[in-house]
């Protein structure tokens, strides 16, 4: 999304926050001298990638400064890896989401890499119509040194949560699919062992924070239909494109009420830049470190 795409997108108030923020950032990486890594956390469809790649576009063309964009989406393992961690962990693991289900690895090497600016990088991309990464060879490179680099994911910045939480199921998901708990309390060891010591590379973290859990449904219903208009454009009509219905949505999203909820109450307090949103991803207010 260039500059100008932005500022149809976004209405003016919307522009003039993340414009502010794009000035912040640069602001704080020309202080830090070194690679500077930011973080974007909010509930799927909350325009997470949006913002991550107009911030990208802003400060490429008014500071001409070297971004790399990442999102925690293209980090997923392999349908592979997952029927292997399925089998020996919980069935649940199959489907990609959750903190599990990534590769964390890879993230920790592209990050070092990333933090070199010696060398070429490759960026890792998921093929998520088809369920499984696309191959190296199709994976952008950078080759200059990096000033910013920009993570998205919606669970991004989550800590743990503490093991007495997860005693009783958030939703009849969890009753259903897992009544020991087995699931989540596996989902939070990954947390705590996987995910937490990545987000000590981040230099600033922000928040897009929804309203509540109910708008859940109805932004991913948005970037469901998005995605398929993407598959058609890219790939044409092929009937092995899988698409989710209505009622698989809801049904998928309750995978990730628990950390979405449990986010809403605990990010805001980690976060430098915290964007209240109402219903309609429109900015309500503003939380900011730097006030």
């Amino acid at each position: 999304m260039s500059v100008e795409q932005a500022s149809v997108i976004y209405n003016k108030k919307q522009y003039k926050y993340y414009i502010r923020l794009a000035e912040r950032l640069v602001e704080q990486k020309q202080a830090l001298k070194c690679t500077y890594f930011v973080g974007i956390n909010g509930s799927q469809g909350s325009g997470k990638s949006t913002l991550a790649q107009f911030l990208s576009h802003y400060i490429i063309k008014h500071h001409h400064l070297s971004v790399a964009v990442l999102s925690l989406d293209d980090f997923y393992l392999t349908q592979a890896q997952r029927n292997e961690r399925a089998k020996k962990i919980h069935p649940l693991f199959r489907v990609r989401g959750v903190p599990g289900t990534h590769n964390t690895d890879l993230i920790k090497q592209t990050f070092r890499q990333l933090a070199q600016t010696h060398q070429k990088v490759l960026l890792p991309r998921f093929d998520k119509a088809r369920d499984n990464p696309y191959p190296e060879k199709s994976w952008p490179a950078i080759s200059t040194p990096v000033d910013i680099v920009i993570i998205e994911g919606w669970c991004w910045g989550i800590p743990h949560q503490k093991n007495a939480s997860l005693s009783q199921p958030i939703n009849d998901f969890e009753r259903e699919e897992d009544p020991q708990g087995i699931w989540r309390r596996s989902v939070n060891t990954f947390l705590l062992r996987d995910y937490e010591p990545l987000y000590h590379f981040m230099n600033y973290c922000i928040m897009l924070k929804a309203p509540s859990f109910a708008c859940v449904y109805q932004w991913r219903l948005e970037q469901e239909q998005k995605l398929a208009q993407q598959i058609q454009f890219e790939a044409g009509h092929q009937s092995d494109i899988h698409i989710m219905t209505k009622i698989q949505i809801k049904h998928f999203i309750q995978y990730f009420q628990r950390l979405t909820e449990y986010a809403l109450k605990v990010m805001p307090k980690r976060c430098d830049q915290v964007y209240y949103l109402d219903d309609q991803r429109n900015i309500l207010s503003l939380k900011s470190s730097d006030q």
